[in-house]
């Protein structure tokens, strides 16, 4: 779908078309397909009833979520042209300013793929952040990517990475070894920090490269005058966005927008065909009706999202006047990568109560059922979703238990020992094309023994969650340490290890 010209997120409501503000064209045709009274001899094999073998998964998840399971290229849903999918995909470019949007079932993990596979259209030589998601990483090697890297500003003592300087990103452009076509940056952060992204988007284009926003984390910014602008909006080329991250869809379901820029017209056929080569010829029914509803839902959520903004102002006041708990975002500000920050990611310092913060999440999560999105060695993140007002009165109730508890105990020195992780290392040399390395020859060999040797895989550790091991780079000890470190820190994990442990690696073959 293209349109002559796109309306930006506002918080006017009437700039929204009608059926825009009331509706969710795919899901209301999914609904009406739904209450038919058809007879199913095609898949999927429950045919939306009860009977049989379908039996058991209607009595999980009733019989209406089976009815909903309907298959793609479906009469009057999103066969044909002008269909109301078509329509579904047109009103969420328009909501969020995009020249065009595609929905994502395999998460913006797809997104991140599609995006590499299409930008290798462009040319090989990308600059990207060094915290950007594996899942990028591994698009840089399906594509055969010649990356070079751009390091955010990382907050050493929190475990934290921010974004990166128009500067910065000047210079890792100008020290590629080759032609740069393109650009991909992260923001906002896993903490809640927001990038200059226009100044960032006028560098990118400057140098003739595209530039790719990871705005996972950010599918609702530009949709009240309170929260940060889209990067849509802002001179981004293209935009991956999680809408059940924090918009309310479900999981595993995201957003892809391509921007109404000088590139679009060579990106779209390129991004058309990588989706076809990411996607799912089966795609689920229920996650693209659930970024259907969450569209429609956000066009309406000026009041809501100021209930909650009104809600997290009480908390952050509750944190900042309390003794014992700080909130590191209120910092943020005071780092040259960050111009803004999301309210609802909240990371909050709990040095206070004596434990590491992956021991006090653990704890949370065994003893108290809170479940908070992600830890560092001294924060915990909680994560508010858009248009939700908890009450996180029992979430301090159970750090001043931990608190007291441990600042009590005649065995406070030991469980007060810190993680011991060591500080985020260095990347090493890039030894050879990431793809190249993924497809050489390779062996596993002991952790010591593949320090100066060259990974085949792609490692990324948390905190503070930046890929620390890429295929094709120089394996060092300080990297070494550092990932087992993680490892053998509660609820540490190092993703693509060939163990838990990190007491092998897989490197190339002499």
């Amino acid at each position: 779908m293209h349109q002559d010209s796109h309306l930006a997120p506002t918080s006017d409501q009437s700039a929204f078309p009608g059926n825009a503000r009331t509706h969710a064209p795919y899901a209301d045709a999914l609904q009406a397909a739904a209450e038919r009274d058809s007879l199913f001899l095609s898949t999927p094999g429950h045919g939306g009833t009860t009977t049989g073998i379908s039996a058991g998964q209607a009595e999980f998840f009733g019989e209406h979520i089976l009815s909903l399971d309907i298959p793609p290229l479906f009469d009057g849903i999103d066969l044909g042209v002008d269909t109301p999918k078509d329509e579904a995909l047109q009103l969420a470019a328009e909501a969020w300013g995009a020249r065009r949007t595609w929905f994502l079932t395999n998460g913006s993990s797809q997104g991140n793929r599609m995006t590499a596979l299409a930008i290798g259209t462009l040319g090989t030589g990308v600059v990207t952040q060094r915290s950007a998601h594996s899942s990028f990483i591994d698009g840089i090697v399906m594509a055969g990517l010649n990356p070079g890297f751009v390091s955010p500003n990382v907050d050493e003592v929190n475990g934290i990475a921010h974004g990166v300087t128009p500067d910065s990103l000047r210079h890792a452009i100008a020290s590629h070894p080759e032609k740069v076509t393109a650009v991909y940056l992260v923001t906002p952060s896993y903490f809640g920090a927001v990038a200059d992204v226009r100044a960032l988007a006028e560098v990118a284009h400057d140098a003739g490269a595209a530039l790719i926003i990871d705005a996972a984390w950010g599918a609702h910014f530009g949709f009240h005058p309170d929260l940060p602008e889209s990067p849509v909006t802002l001179g981004a080329d293209i935009v991956i966005m999680s809408t059940h991250k924090l918009a309310g869809s479900f999981t595993q379901s995201a957003l892809l927008h391509l921007g109404d820029t000088e590139f679009a017209n060579r990106l779209e056929p390129a991004l058309a065909r990588a989706f076809m080569m990411t996607a799912s010829t089966s795609e689920n029914a229920h996650l693209l009706a659930s970024i259907d509803i969450a569209r429609r839902d956000l066009v309406n959520s000026h009041d809501a999202i100021s209930d909650s903004l009104e809600n997290i102002r009480q908390i952050r006041a509750r944190i900042e006047g309390s003794e014992h708990y700080h909130l590191l975002s209120g910092d943020f500000m005071n780092h040259a990568d960050v111009v803004d920050i999301d309210p609802f990611r909240l990371p909050i310092d709990i040095t206070s109560t004596g434990l590491d913060g992956h021991a006090v999440r653990k704890r949370l999560t065994e003893d108290f059922d809170i479940f908070a999105e992600m830890a560092t060695s001294t924060t915990i993140v909680a994560l508010i979703g858009v248009g939700k007002s908890p009450d996180l009165s029992r979430l301090f109730d159970a750090l001043d238990q931990m608190r007291l508890e441990n600042n009590s105990s005649e065995t406070a020195e030991a469980t007060t020992k810190p993680a011991g992780i060591p500080a985020l290392p260095n990347a090493g040399k890039l030894i050879t094309l990431p793809r190249d390395a993924y497809f050489a020859d390779s062996e596993l060999v002991s952790a010591a023994e593949a320090v100066g040797r060259t990974s085949v895989s792609s490692l990324a550790a948390y905190p503070p969650g930046i890929p620390n091991v890429l295929p094709g780079e120089e394996i060092t000890a300080e990297t070494v340490e550092f990932l087992q470190a993680v490892a053998a820190s509660p609820s540490g994990h190092v993703r693509g290890a060939v163990d838990p442990q990190l007491s092998t690696f897989r490197v190339l073959k002499d």
